[in-house]
């Protein structure tokens, strides 16, 4: 039970602090607001790799469960504790969050100003295509699972190996923002999700299904030790 209490809370933060950089108004103040956002998910990650890692390996998100699990390093009997864990704490998250900006004077107005949510297509970001959702969510979290399993395996395992993780994902935020907002995890993308509704809530499904794909892809090549040394 510690190990799931722990990705509940870990998750819970990485949504806190990482939609946080985005609803509470840095992209009102500064033309370089996604780095601020980048930064504050992978120091998110950063941080409780060092507060919770000693307890469940600070996974904080299904889709990393999914790739550890697939690399055979997290039993089948957990992996359901982790990722209910994980969406719980993704939504509590995004409720606290919630509650803070709906303190602010004037009120906030999610339906014009968004909760940070993940999508894609006209009126989102860019401007991206569908099928350019699917290949980032395939390949950057591919790559993300690539980075921690190469970090936390026996070979490369050392203490900056939470550091290597977080600024993993800080690269992935600053190239790809603009296309999906970068989900790689389903639990970041589901909370936001619960509190915007309409669309956020219609395009959820890409964000469940293909970054785990990616994962598990990342986890087989490690289990047959084509990527470990």
């Amino acid at each position: 039970m510690k190990k799931y209490v722990a990705e509940f809370l870990g998750t819970a933060v990485l949504v806190l602090f990482g939609c946080g950089a985005v609803v509470t108004g840095y992209a009102a103040i500064s033309p370089v607001w996604f780095l601020a956002v980048a930064f504050a998910f992978g120091l998110s990650v950063t941080v409780m790799a060092y507060g919770i890692g000693p307890i469940s390996g600070c996974h904080i998100n299904p889709a990393v469960s999914l790739g550890v699990w697939a690399a055979g390093r997290l039993p089948a009997s957990e992996l359901p504790g982790y990722i209910i864990g994980q969406l719980l704490g993704g939504v509590f998250g995004a409720g606290v969050l919630y509650a803070i900006v709906s303190g602010k004077i004037g009120g906030y107005d999610i339906a014009t100003l968004g909760f940070a949510q993940n999508g894609w297509g006209e009126g989102y970001g860019g401007g991206y295509s569908m099928g350019s959702a699917i290949l980032v969510e395939l390949v950057t979290t591919f790559v993300f699972l690539v980075v921690i399993l190469g970090a936390t395996s026996k070979a490369g395992t050392t203490p900056a190996a939470g550091l290597a993780i977080g600024w993993a994902l800080v690269l992935i935020h600053i190239v790809f923002i603009p296309v999906t907002g970068v989900s790689v995890n389903p639990a970041r993308s589901l909370g936001p999700a619960v509190f915007a509704g309409g669309q956020a809530l219609s395009q959820l499904w890409l964000f469940i299904v293909f970054p785990p794909i990616g994962a598990i892809a990342a986890g087989l090549l490690f289990r047959k030790r084509l990527l470990e040394a």
